[in-house]
This record gives structure tokens, C-alpha cells and sequence, in this order.
């Protein structure tokens, strides 16, 4: 079998048992020179990587047939709604309720994905959301993106894996089906199907293994392990950035509509995975089709006030990233107060230095006269008295860039604010 089915079943979880597995693990021991072969799950290996060479044999001996192309198609996009809307959505995350015939479809279809049992399948997938990025997540994208991809089902892992709680699954009659039949349900679907469909439809036997079998099976699969791989590298991150899944258009075309993963991460008990109408995510409209005729239930979906609370937090974080690369003027409480009367003083003393008094504070405009879109003469008029008024429309009206500008020109605070206050106060 490519794909170990775990035989013991747990009929309950223990925090206390998952806590003992997630500290009394055996110390690992190192890779060596001796020992590396010892580390390949050779029957995994084995298969993963000889079906690109039996479907690029296929490929280059046997006649394309556009019912074989169209049907390989077809069971392409049938078989990866099993993993999409079966393995992922319905059992892994639960967000949605189906009738049991349609629970029964959808692990069958996914078995000729062979990617293993539900039970085997789904197990991984809580393992991955619950540590995701470390070493207790079978798939750790910070391991490498080999790893993420496939390098993880080449070696055997490195750590046992945790306690994971699948009691829901040890109750659901086509799940306990599927997992005792899965090798035959396997290879049925995954090759005798799809090449006695051709075969006795068009008399394309050769056509429908090597196309609607093997070289369906190679991309299928590698599509699949995008979304552990790809999705945690390609993309932004607009719901949380603690881990490492992203959102990006491109990875959702490979992988069939899940690759909007931040928000996955983020909100996995939402059906849709991709938010919005326009974000490629085929299995939402198929889901949402199959509510429409009665065939699932209660379609979860997060609040949208907290998604947007996750996109808000993440929107401020980048403006206070860009806020941090920006020079800003001096606050007030490292500025020198001086009176209106030394203010004049400075800007009459023969140093070449120029300082005007706009709003309370003393702004030293040596570097800027020359470049002042007025005039220099404009400015020069201004030096050593209160332009307040003039700056804001008794001359001109400057704008917030002007205000900006001048901010950072700022060397002192005038007391009491400036001409008028300082004789009111003499008064």
C-alpha cells in the first residue's frame, strides 16, 4: 500500500495520553552515511516517483484521443472534488453536514486520488492545523519546500505523530467503509475505471491508463501537494502572519481552488476558502450547489465581522510597518521653549540661518528658502516674524504635503504660541 492506513482506531482522547506522546518521544537519532537508506519509506518512494516515468512513457507511445482528453479532464476534476470537498472539507474541518449517500460518493471518488484512507488522510490534516510550522506538523514548510511538498511521504518522519482526535470518524459508517476497503476501492478507481471507461466507450484502453489513470494520478497528485508546499510559500498573508500560509491567485489554479490559504488557516471552519465571488474556488460553488439540492446541510461559515478583524489587524500592522520607514519631526517634549522676543534674536543674528514662526513653532527654513515653490522673497519677508496667517491662506493655503515638509523643519516651541499671544500677554 502507498499510503499507511493506521488499524488502531482510538474510541476516545485523553489530553493526559497526548500530553505523554508529545513529551516522551524516543531521541532522534542523527542521518548518517549508514543508516540514510534506513530513513526512506521505501514503498511511498517507490511509488511517487516511478508514475511520472510510466506516464511520460505513456505520453510519447500512445496516441491522444480527444474522449480520452476530455474524460481524463472530467476525472481529474471529479476525483480531486473526493480530496476538496470529501477528505478536506467535510471530514477534516467539518464544515459542512452531508446525506450519507453523498458521504459514501465522496470517499469513493477520493480513493482514486490513492493519497490513503480518510481516516489516514485526515489525521495528518488536523495534525498540520493544530502545530502547524513545527515539528509536530507531518507537512512543516519551515523543514523546506521539498519537504512541505513531498519529501515528507519519501522518508519516514522523524517524530511520531501526536494524538489526534478522529472519534468523529471511528462513527461514520462509509469512513470505517472506505478505510477497510481501500486498497480495492484504490485501484479501482485510481486505474481499472478510468481505462475500462475508455476502453469499452472508444476502444482506448492503452489511452485511458497512461492518460485518465497514471498521468491524471501524477498531476492530481502534485496539484495535492501544492497546497502543502506552494500555499505556504507564494502570496500574501491579509487574515494573520504567525505561520506560514498563504493567499495567492496562482496556486489556487493548481490546486483546484485551495490556494487562498492564509484565510484558510485562519478561518478553517469555513467552507468557502475562497472569500470572495470572484477568488477561484470551485468546490465552494459546488458545495453551496449540492445545499441547493438538498444533499448537505448546515454550511459553516465564519462571522464576517471577525474575518474582518483578522484583515483590519493585518492592515494596520503593514501601515505601522511603513510608519516605522518614515522620518517624522521631532516630538514636542524634545524641543527647546523660547520666547517670541528670542525667536527674533535668532532669526536677526548675522549666521546665514533663517527661522520663521509658523503656529507656535520656530522652524529653521535655511535649506528650503531657495527651493520654495513662492519665491525666496515670498519666505524671506516671513523671516523672523509670526507667519502663522500666511501660511494658512492669508497668502496661501498650503497643503498637507507643505505641512508635512515644514514639520520636520521644526527646531523650537515659541511661548505662549507666538506674536499675538505674547502681546496679549504683555497687555
Amino acid at each position: 500500500m502507498v499510503y499507511t492506513t493506521d488499524n488502531a482506531i482510538p474510541n476516545r482522547m485523553s489530553v493526559i495520553e497526548e500530553e505523554e506522546i508529545l513529551t516522551n518521544e524516543a531521541e532522534l537519532l542523527p542521518i548518517t552515511k549508514s543508516n540514510w537508506y534506513k530513513e526512506i519509506h521505501w514503498s511511498q518512494a517507490i511509488f511517487l516517483c516511478i508514475e511520472p516515468f510510466i506516464a511520460l512513457y505513456g505520453i510519447s507511445t500512445t496516441s491522444i484521443i480527444w474522449q480520452t482528453v476530455a474524460f481524463a479532464l472530467f476525472w481529474y476534476s471529479l476525483t480531486g472534488l473526493g480530496i476538496t470537498a470529501g477528505y478536506h472539507r467535510l471530514l477534516a474541518h467539518r464544515s459542512y453536514e452531508a446525506c450519507l449517500g453523498l458521504r459514501y460518493a465522496l470517499v469513493t471518488i477520493a480513493a482514486g486520488d490513492f493519497q490513503g484512507s480518510a481516516l489516514w488522510w485526515v489525521k495528518r490534516h488536523r495534525a498540520h492545523h493544530r502545530y502547524t510550522d513545527t515539528d509536530l506538523d507531518p507537512y512543516n514548510a519551515h523543514k523546506s519546500i521539498f519537504h512541505a511538498h513531498i519529501g515528507w511521504l519519501l522518508f519516514k518522519p522523524r517524530r511520531n505523530l501526536p494524538l489526534i482526535d478522529i472519534t468523529d470518524l471511528t462513527h461514520d459508517e462509509s469512513v470505517q467503509w472506505q478505510h477497510k476497503n481501500f486498497i480495492a476501492l484504490a485501484m479501482s478507481m485510481t486505474f481499472f475505471v478510468p481505462t475500462l471507461v475508455c476502453g469499452i466507450g472508444w476502444n482506448d484502453y492503452r489511452g485511458g491508463f497512461f492518460f485518465a489513470s497514471v498521468l491524471r494520478l501524477v498531476i492530481l497528485h502534485h496539484a495535492t501537494f501544492c497546497v502543502n508546499s506552494l500555499a505556504h510559500y507564494l502570496g500574501d498573508a491579509p487574515f494573520d502572519d504567525k505561520h506560514t500560509p498563504r493567499d495567492h491567485f496562482i496556486t489556487a489554479l493548481i490546486t483546484g481552488g485551495e490556494g487562498y490559504h492564509n484565510f484558510h488557516h485562519e478561518f478553517p471552519s469555513d467552507y468557502r476558502n475562497a472569500l470572495k465571488w470572484f477568488q477561484y474556488g470551485p468546490t465552494k460553488w459546488v458545495i453551496w450547489i449540492a445545499k441547493k439540492c438538498g444533499l448537505v446541510t448546515n454550511l459553516k461559515k465564519f462571522p464576517d465581522n471577525e474575518i474582518e478583524k483578522g484583515r483590519y489587524t493585518m492592515t494596520v500592522k503593514a501601515l505601522n510597518k511603513v510608519r516605522d520607514s518614515i522620518a517624522w519631526p521631532k516630538d514636542q517634549t524634545q524641543l527647546p521653549i523660547i520666547s517670541f522676543e528670542e525667536y527674533q534674536q535668532m532669526a536677526n543674528e548675522d549666521d546665514g540661518r533663517q527661522f520663521i514662526l509658523i503656529a507656535g513653532f520656530v522652524h529653521d527654513v535655511t535649506d528650503f528658502i531657495d527651493s520654495h515653490p513662492g519665491g525666496r522673497a515670498l519666505l524671506k519677508s516671513q523671516v523672523g516674524k509670526d507667519a502663522t496667517v500666511p501660511f494658512h491662506g492669508g497668502v496661501h493655503a498650503h497643503n498637507t504635503a507643505a505641512h508635512n515638509l515644514l514639520a520636520m523643519m521644526r527646531v523650537a516651541i515659541c511661548e505662549h504660541g507666538g506674536e499675538v499671544e505674547c502681546l496679549k500677554k504683555q497687555l
